[in-house]
């Protein structure tokens, strides 16, 4: 066997061929605002088992974020991607932010940070509850000096009675807010929890109360990201927001069509896609801003198949392909993760992903990224 082969679960042997060396831009973007939402590296000496306090790799986590920025793109911390509720406790994720702000500046380069209850012990809390939980991170992601997103809530999602209640809760949030913040709808695809999110399951009804709290709040919010997995239902929805307030895709089957836009507006990004496919991101970008569509059409088409697989159901478990791509593309020199998240994607799923991202051209060096997955499957039972 050659040095860029693997031995794929399903038998067959796949020759890698390499990353196609997309350049790093000059600087980021002009005609979309894109972030990538990051992944965090684990210590791999460190416990990091189901229900433990997380333990971070802090200069491989701040070097892949570094990685993003190279790229002219944004980031987007303590978010879904950084395993937000599936492993990273509250106190590092604040020691995360407060880190990874510091080094925006620092690069002079944008961020935006994650708002949420989990801070809150499992189980029912209260209106009142939730709302000083979120005003505690709202505090902390302004201090740090990133861009607040307020996260959909599992606190809020199990106690509100309808949309009155987040109503009430989100316009105490935009006014303590100290400058314009994102708004985030998760789908209960990424988080069955959050089913029923806005007040209703019906989710034209659900885009009301959005458009409602929007209208009436336009000059403190820069947009809301929209994670449904329905293009149909985001340009819709995008066609309703008051002027100046953005539409962020985090759509990771349908971004390319969704950015690229039509005659009535585009999206904008904040996907955790783009963490895996960064290069040939910010390339298919690059091509936008010069107007040549087909090269952006290009760019972007290879990487639709290996995005479709990494958030194939079920979707939360994403963040575990997230985190072997890095690993193989040579990010961080482990597969392990925080909460033993490892084990969320079976060796099958991961060999499809591993074709996937090769004919995206997204492994720089394949004979790292064969010798890496050879290993992975050994220890998985496949031999080499």
């Amino acid at each position: 066997m050659s040095g860029t082969e693997v031995t794929l679960p399903s038998g067959r042997r796949l020759r890698l061929s390499g990353g196609t060396g997309h350049p790093r831009p000059a600087g980021p973007p002009n005609c979309r605002i894109a972030y990538a939402a990051a992944h965090v590296v684990a210590d791999p000496a460190a416990d990091n088992t189901p229900g433990t306090p997380a333990v971070l790799d802090w200069d491989r986590t701040l070097a892949f974020r570094r990685h993003l920025w190279s790229y002219g793109l944004g980031v987007a911390e303590a978010m879904d991607t950084a395993q937000r509720g599936m492993g990273l406790d509250y106190p590092a994720t604040r020691e995360l932010i407060r880190r990874s702000a510091a080094e925006a500046r620092a690069a002079d380069s944008r961020i935006a940070a994650g708002v949420a209850t989990d801070q809150l012990p499992p189980g029912q809390a209260t209106l009142t509850e939730v709302t000083a939980a979120y005003r505690e991170q709202l505090d902390d992601v302004q201090a740090a000096g990133a861009v607040p997103v307020l996260m959909c809530s599992r606190h809020l999602a199990a106690v509100a009675r309808g949309p009155e209640d987040y109503l009430r809760v989100y316009d105490e949030l935009l006014r303590a807010a100290d400058r314009p913040v994102l708004l985030h709808w998760l789908g209960p695809m990424f988080d069955p929890a959050l089913s029923g999110y806005w007040g209703s399951t019906d989710l034209d009804l659900a885009a009301d109360t959005v458009v409602e709290l929007l209208k009436t709040h336009a000059p403190r919010v820069d947009g809301i990201k929209v994670s449904l997995l329905d293009a149909g239902r985001e340009v819709a929805l995008r066609r309703r927001l008051p002027a100046g307030v953005r539409l962020y895709t985090g759509d990771d089957f349908h971004y390319p069509e969704l950015i690229r836009g039509d005659e009535a507006g585009h999206s904008d990004a904040l996907l955790g896609v783009f963490a895996a496919i960064a290069p040939a991101a910010s390339a298919a970008l690059a091509a936008l801003d010069r107007g040549d569509l087909a090269a952006y059409d290009e760019i972007l088409a290879p990487t639709v198949p290996l995005a479709r697989h990494l958030f194939a159901a079920p979707t939360w478990y994403y963040k575990t392909g997230i985190v072997f791509l890095a690993w193989l593309a040579g990010h961080q020199d482990h597969f392990t993760m925080v909460g033993g998240l490892q084990s969320g994607r079976s060796p099958e799923h991961l060999g499809t992903l591993l074709t996937l991202a090769d004919t995206a051209g997204l492994l720089p060096d394949a004979e790292l990224a064969a010798a890496r997955a050879r290993a992975f499957f050994t220890v998985a039972g496949v031999a080499q």
